[in-house]
């Protein structure tokens, strides 16, 4: 046998920008960003979140008024499209053809841009989209909200749900840039506004104990809305997730763990059991609360540190349990264990979870004790 070994790497480089007002015409932060090719200024597709369109009436008018502003540099192909907001954005192909079909209208090539405007649902979609068209558009995410600016908006990840599984169809596609617009997040119900904040608690309780501190020292605060505070979490907790998407050796998961997933297991088949009636920031804080029980019912945490967990969450008002952890599957044991092989199977390999070991660092444990685990989620139920 002859064989050829090829070998080869490719540099990623994008920004993540901070910002207020993105669509102010004053604003040059999107007109920097988006380089004219050689003839003519760049053109842009935009897809809007209806949810947040519903929120902004003027938001399709700013847009328009933005890109006739910075003629010079900027097209705006069409009228900004507008898809379902929430998990429905990414549920099946049909959003995901309308995306492509609209790019291939336009004739928009490797060169153009898609930018996406919404939550961290409607950003995986509209990615997905721009990935298979032509193998890559440049794809820009605006963010707005708390859990797509501190997390889903700012990775290389691409997805659909299909086949009863979250983000089974999905790519692995860097996007072009990232702008978080801080104001975006003024209008958030108190749903969203609070549940992002879990991302925050998820990467904190495994890599960073002072955050974790900063968190629960100021819980009133972020419950209460302050701006500041939770501009000061947001970019924290992007620039934890970006170091890790960086320095983990491992970006496009090609192994079996997942430490930025900690929690996950049960918050995806939370998600998928509640049929999506269950928010993800809302499903993840439900399930850091459950994997932190384990993690004390396992020594690897202690009761004083798993008690800091609970409390901050919920002094945050984020739920740490859920009728759905008490349903049963055909054999009587809790449903949301299903979630333990459906996850496996979505990393691939063996199964791989991340438990904080003690907090401020984590622990891959590669079983779980199924009675444990029982036990955990009896002790999370409220008496």
């Amino acid at each position: 046998m002859k064989k050829i070994v090829q070998k080869f790497s490719v540099p990623f480089t994008y920004p993540v920008c901070f910002t207020h007002r993105v669509f102010d015409p004053s604003n040059k932060t999107l007109s920097s960003i988006l380089r004219p090719p050689s003839a003519g200024p760049a053109r842009a597709l935009v897809v809007i979140d209806a949810g947040l369109d519903d929120a902004s009436k003027r938001l399709t008018r700013q847009i328009e008024r933005y890109f006739r502003a910075h003629r010079s540099r900027l097209c705006l192909v069409r009228k900004p499209v507008t898809v379902p907001g929430g998990e429905n954005a990414k549920n099946g192909w049909s959003e995901v053809r309308g995306i492509m079909t609209a790019a291939g209208a336009a004739h928009l090539d490797r060169h153009s841009y898609v930018i996406a405007v919404g939550g961290g649902s409607v950003l995986d979609m509209v990615g997905f989209a721009a990935s298979l068209v032509h193998r890559g558009l440049r794809f820009v995410r605006i963010p707005t909200t708390v859990l797509s600016q501190n997390d889903a908006g700012v990775g290389v990840k691409n997805g659909m749900n299909a086949g009863g599984a979250k983000n089974f169809a999905g790519t692995f596609a860097p996007p072009f840039a990232v702008i978080d617009d801080f104001d975006f997040l003024k209008t958030l119900p108190q749903s969203e506004w609070i549940g992002g904040v879990a991302e925050a608690f998820k990467v904190a309780i495994i890599k960073d104990k002072p955050f974790f501190t900063y968190l629960c020292k100021h819980a009133a605060a972020l419950r209460e809305r302050d701006q500041a505070v939770m501009e000061k979490v947001v970019t924290k907790t992007a620039a934890l997730h970006l170091r890790h998407i960086a320095s983990s050796g491992d970006p496009f998961e090609l192994g079996s763990a997942r430490p930025l997933d900690f929690g996950h297991w049960a918050a995806h088949r939370l998600e998928l059991m509640s049929d999506f009636t269950l928010g993800h920031g809302t499903a993840v804080a439900i399930g850091i609360a459950l994997d932190s029980t384990y993690a004390m019912l396992k020594k690897l945490i202690t009761p004083t540190e798993r008690d800091a967990v609970i409390r901050g969450l919920t002094d945050c008002g984020l739920p740490v349990w859920s009728p759905l952890l008490e349903r049963t599957g055909a054999r009587g044991e809790p449903d949301v264990l299903a979630g333990l092989e459906q996850f496996r199977e979505h990393l691939g390999g063996r199964l791989c979870i991340t438990l904080p070991a003690p907090l401020g660092a984590k622990r891959e444990v590669h079983t779980i004790n199924l009675p444990l685990m029982k036990k955990a989620i009896g002790l999370l139920c409220p008496t």
